[in-house]
């Protein structure tokens, strides 16, 4: 069952460190099966009031195959790169 890693950034508050981060997480997510299937599109929202600012929604071929992504040694240090460059929520969600 596929699994999404999806990642509302609210802020970016160092461009720069932001990119750098982006640069190198990239090129991890293949390595574990993921796919980039959203990276900050065009939002609109339809209902409510969520107005995401930076949305970035990854496939992976199963939760667990997401966390051995998120807590490999190739992404893991770059999560504290990434606190610190922006503000923003991530989730992991199973889906069909």
């Amino acid at each position: 069952m596929p699994a999404y890693i999806i990642a509302d950034i609210t802020e970016i508050t160092d461009p720069a460190t932001f990119q750098d981060y982006a640069g190198k997480a990239g090129p991890t997510i293949p390595k574990y099966d993921g796919k980039a299937r959203i990276v900050r599109g065009k939002v609109e929202t339809l209902e409510g009031t969520w107005k995401p600012t930076n949305l970035v929604v990854l496939e992976f071929p199963s939760v667990a195959r997401a966390k051995e992504w998120y807590n490999s040694s190739e992404y893991h240090p770059l999560v504290a790169q990434r606190q610190k460059a922006s503000k923003g929520n991530l989730i992991l969600i199973e889906g069909l």
